[in-house]
């Protein structure tokens, strides 16, 4: 029989399939496979979002597909997770791990697998995909990253650049209530409830763990594949898109990984590539499958030729909170780094300028008011409304501004800006926000790319060291990849701030930074033009019929900024309502609602505060749980403040309640 990805075969769907590891804990699957008898390979998708409901509708059209062509897609709940059994008590743990390699070797056992195994995954699928390959399962033997990291505490929704991120609130929160759903009654029988209340009262408060490690430690260095990047062996196809969190990692991994790998990065926030907005979506299946047919099934498709790694070049754009396309092309670079590219340095004038001949020499001083980065968006955008940047002239007006004259020529970036910078400042501890900004011009300023770095960091972020008022310092911002045109006539504006609240959690104390313009420079990579020929076509989504369901109430998203200038409250209100479905399937009904509200009072340091709450809810016939949680974060000079209750009721009883209260001191942040 023909196993190549260009045949069709017809498909068994197995809802829910029961794997005991070896310590007797069983796991829940469900599996796509060819129905003809000739063993394939699997490539298994490993993630705690429930396959029974929570990522049904995206593995509908994923996964037959792909079995389809000659692969069992094998998507199974982490312990603790959906109808799997155990406890979670925290991301990537070891016990994941293990768990991980016990699953491939089960799934390389089964008769209907040739005894290959891929591992495929986006954001939490991606981690533990490059963990579990350093851990080097025999029968694993390629593996598809998309939107993660290599590195924990770099390039997370916890710290960026030794910052603590606002999203880590937002993340946080959001799997203390995934935390609260019990297994389906319909597939586990009469242990659901046991097994809900294990998670209930053992899931603990993720929060209070990541805020008691603000440093790079142990804690985070598990699980950084980078710590010793020679453990990956096998082929890593490592993708992202540029609205992403996660963009960072794949040219890290691009330069790092010593076996074959690929990269890609799309326009997209984080979603798969073939669901990719921004626009434009690509046929991601076509290419995850000539990965797939290359590493499982060894026939050269060709993509071990082609360039290692494809970037897609955005085209200005007016600032806007929601992009549905984003205008630009693909190219490619044969390596990275990469010999197109060269790292062009721009000095600083004392009068504001911005050029590679340099200015006027002088020390500026900015203290940023406390609303500084309200236009900044999310840390990780998830493609909805008011989630990416706008109009950057608010913020600027709150920051030292640097900035070209109009630029004669279109300049084309791919990489990631430095900013190495000269600085003196009046408290033991600070930050620093650098901004890239596009300004068209009528004057419209679009984010082009940023980087925050907490300046005891400045030398490490394992051993930071507090600052000392007035003494002179150096240190390099680093930023966000990007790749991007500057078209003639715009201007490039390089924007400092002292804080970017909601994005980063603020500096105990307001902060004077002075910054030494004859000692600071911006250094940008700046791509030449190629004649390399256009790249490959990759076409528009393919996939499986979607996924039958009953919309009971629609989703909703929404971002809104108020300010009082009565009391001088600044409140970020977001709301994230995924909507009520009935999936055919299983009968299941599921609603979600999340608010997250990000807030001050005028000039009062003290008064930040971020506070979520999510609503939850399941049903079949008679059978319903709800579940409320809510978190609150503020903070004094030496201490972080936490706050936590939920609430999980089964019917109108309450099945179990719990609240934390707990102060973290802070570690130079």
């Amino acid at each position: 029989m023909d196993q190549s990805s260009t045949s069709l075969h017809d498909v068994i769907e197995e809802r829910h399939v029961e794997i005991a590891l070896p310590d007797g804990c069983i796991l829940a699957a469900r599996i796509w496979r060819p129905a003809d008898a000739a063993p394939v390979p699997g490539i298994l998708e490993y993630l705690p979002y429930r396959k029974g409901d929570g990522t049904l509708a995206r593995d509908a059209v994923r996964a037959p597909y792909i079995a389809a062509r000659g692969y069992a897609y094998v998507r199974v709940d982490l312990r603790g997770t959906g109808e799997s059994e155990g406890l979670m008590v925290d991301e990537y743990t070891a016990q994941e791990l293990q768990d991980g390699c016990d699953i491939i070797a089960w799934i390389a056992a089964q008769d209907w697998c040739d005894g290959n195994v891929g591992m495929v995954g986006i954001s939490w699928g991606g981690f533990n995909g490059l963990q579990i390959a350093a851990l080097q399962p025999p029968a694993l033997k390629a593996v598809v990253s998309i939107a993660s990291t290599d590195d924990r505490y770099a390039d997370d929704v916890h710290y960026m650049g030794g910052t603590m991120v606002v999203d880590q609130i937002s993340w946080a929160s959001n799997m203390f209530a995934i935390n609260t759903l019990p297994p389906d009654p319909d597939l586990v029988g009469g242990k659901w409830r046991e097994m809900w209340m294990q998670r209930l009262q053992g899931s603990g408060l993720w929060l209070k763990n990541w805020l008691e490690h603000q440093r790079r430690d142990a804690f985070w260095k598990h699980g950084s594949v980078c710590e010793d990047i020679s453990r990956i062996q096998v082929p890593v196809y490592a993708v992202s898109g540029w609205a992403d969190g996660y963009c960072r990692s794949v040219f890290r991994l691009m330069e790092t990984l010593q076996g074959p790998k690929k990269g890609l990065v799309g326009p997209w926030a984080h979603k798969y590539p073939h669901i990719g907005v921004p626009g434009p979506a690509i046929d991601w299946a076509a290419e995850e499958l000539r990965w797939w047919d290359q590493w499982l099934k060894g026939i050269d498709t060709g993509i071990m030729d082609e360039p290692q790694l494809r970037l897609y070049l955005q085209d200005h754009a007016e600032p806007a909170s929601y992009y549905a396309h984003r205008d630009g092309r693909w190219i490619e670079e044969p390596s990275w780094p990469s010999p197109n590219v060269d790292r062009v340095a721009f000095g600083l004038g004392a009068d504001g300028s911005l050029g590679t001949d340099g200015g006027p020499n002088g020390k500026l001083r900015i203290q940023s008011p406390l609303g500084t980065g309200i236009a900044g968006g999310k840390w990780c955008s998830y493609a909805k409304p008011g989630d990416q940047p706008v109009d950057q002239r608010r913020d600027d007006a709150g920051s030292l501004v640097f900035q070209t004259a109009p630029l004669e020529a279109p300049l084309d970036i791919a990489g990631d800006a430095n900013l190495e910078l000269t600085f003196s400042v009046d408290r033991p501890v600070a930050q620093v926000a650098a901004r890239l900004v596009d300004v068209a011009p009528d004057g419209a300023a679009t984010r082009v790319s940023y980087g925050l770095l907490n300046l005891t960091h400045r030398d490490s972020h394992e051993t930071p060291e507090a600052l000392v008022p007035g003494e002179l310092y150096t240190a390099t911002v680093p930023f966000k990849h990007v790749a991007q045109t500057f078209r003639a006539g715009h201007r490039v504006r390089l924007a400092l701030s002292t804080s970017y609240f909601p994005i980063a959690w603020p500096a105990p104390e307001p902060v004077e930074l002075t910054v030494d313009t004859s000692k600071t420079r911006l250094v940008l990579p700046v791509r030449r033009a190629t004649d390399d020929p256009q790249p490959r076509d990759l076409g528009t989504p393919k996939g499986a019929a979607p996924m039958e369901a009953e919309t009971l109430s629609p989703a909703h998203a929404d971002w809104v900024v108020s300010e009082s200038l009565a009391t001088g409250e600044t409140r970020i209100t977001i709301t994230d309502d995924e909507g009520r479905v009935r999936i055919a399937d299983n009968g299941m009904t599921s609603g979600a609602v999340g608010v997250e509200t990000y807030s001050f009072n005028g000039t009062d340091w003290r008064s930040f505060r971020g506070h979520v709450v999510w609503n939850l809810e399941m049903s079949r016939g008679d059978w319903r749980m709800t579940s409320r949680t809510e978190t609150e974060m503020t903070a004094t000079t030496t201490h972080f403040v936490v706050k936590a209750r939920m609430v999980a009721k089964e019917g109108d009883q309450i099945a179990h309640e719990e609240s934390w209260d707990c102060e973290i001191p802070r570690d130079l942040g």
